[in-house]
């Protein structure tokens, strides 16, 4: 195989930053020879809207081909093996033959996986040389925030330094996107529970499929 196409469902458009982290793992995995193309199923003009899991999974494949298919849901309040259950479900729904599936699960949700680099989101926040302090949480601490969106978007607007007129026309949400597009290094990231289920049910689909490194 020279290319591995993978396509991923997620909740919804801001979600579509879990490319960086699925990309950069199967870098670390396939075949050093082997190219990772990516799409993001984009559904919000599809009529009529896909509405549950199965229909979106659907949808997506037919859409966007691919070789490999990541299915996102954060876990938020639920137990992540009540949402690998309804991935699952909605994979097993599909007629034969069925894509390789992969489950995306965060513990809360997926900005929770950009709070562990601070010169990201200077960066991102238009500011990387900025002094104000920014108060990062552990990257092993950062499954049990009750609200990383919120916190990851008050880092940014402090990161940004801007005030009054220039803080209100700032784009958070522009640059909490950004942060992913700078992070080049999601090592740190193997700390938490559910990125280390990801990398371990990854590996196990690409052994199956002989997609990983050869020595």
């Amino acid at each position: 195989m020279t290319e591995l196409r993978y396509t991923l469902v997620s909740d919804g458009p801001s979600d579509s930053v879990l490319q960086h982290h699925l990309t950069w793992l199967l870098q670390q995995h396939i075949n050093v020879e082997t190219a990772v193309a990516a799409e993001w199923a984009d559904l919000r003009f599809v009529t009529p809207r896909p509405r549950s899991l199965a229909e979106r999974i659907r949808c997506a494949i037919e859409l966007y081909p691919c070789d490999l298919l990541f299915v996102h849901r954060d876990a938020e309040r639920e137990k992540r093996e009540k949402r690998v259950d309804e991935i699952a479900g909605g994979v097993a729904s599909l007629a034969t033959p069925r894509p390789i599936s992969v489950c995306v699960v965060p513990v809360w949700m997926q900005e929770a996986w950009l709070l562990f680099d601070e010169y990201s989101i200077r960066q991102a926040a238009g500011n990387p040389r900025g002094r104000v302090p920014l108060v990062i949480p552990k990257a092993n601490e950062v499954e049990q925030l009750p609200d990383p969106k919120a916190i990851l978007y008050q880092l940014l607007k402090l990161a940004s330094e801007q005030r009054g007129r220039r803080l209100r026309k700032f784009s958070v949400q522009r640059a909490a996107k950004r942060v992913a597009d700078l992070i080049d290094d999601f090592a740190p990231l193997r700390q938490l529970s559910a990125f280390n289920a990801l990398e371990k049910d990854l590996i196990q689909v690409l052994q199956s499929h002989d997609w990983t490194q050869r020595n």
